[in-house]
């Protein structure tokens, strides 16, 4: 591991923990070189699935694009990093366990807004809109109903 300050290749680990998850790493190291220290994560990587878009190009799946677009559609929510975390991480999940090397980008918009749904009614529409590319205000509407509670059931605070 070379030293991110100096870009001495002899690092020492000072200390490993697991994360709480148990998917990750995390490693202090100090640099014989320079006596900074940085932290370190490990991973597993696995692969992803090509993402086969609607015209029928394919692009790497890239978790940066999911992040951008549920944090967009999160914006200005109450929803935690933590809560917007864990659902990209049932996002991935769900494309690994489909165990297909090509997903069309409907299935993974789909997956979006299943977990939208859950997190904020708001950020699910604002995603809706956008990924369903709503062309009049009935299809808005048409939305709105699905996420409303039915009438004369009331809703339970906790």
């Amino acid at each position: 591991m070379h030293c991110p300050f100096c870009q001495h290749g002899d690092t020492q680990v000072l200390d490993t923990r697991v994360s709480e998850e148990g998917d990750s790493i995390r490693r202090r190291r100090r640099c014989s070189h320079c006596d900074k220290r940085f932290t370190t994560y490990e991973r597993i990587e696995l692969a992803m699935p090509t993402i086969v878009k609607k015209n029928g190009s394919r692009a790497e799946y890239e978790r940066g694009k999911l992040v951008a677009s549920i944090t967009l559609a999160l914006r200005k929510r109450p929803v935690s990093a933590e809560t917007i975390e864990a659902a990209i991480a049932r996002i991935e999940e769900k494309l690994l366990s489909l165990a297909a090397r090509e997903v069309p980008s409907d299935r993974l918009g789909e997956l979006v807004m299943r977990e939208l749904k859950k997190l904020d009614k708001i950020a699910y529409i604002r995603f809706a809109s956008v990924y369903r590319n709503f062309e009049d205000v009935d299809e808005f509407a048409e939305v709105i109903r699905e996420v409303r509670p039915k009438k004369g059931v009331r809703r339970v605070e906790t």
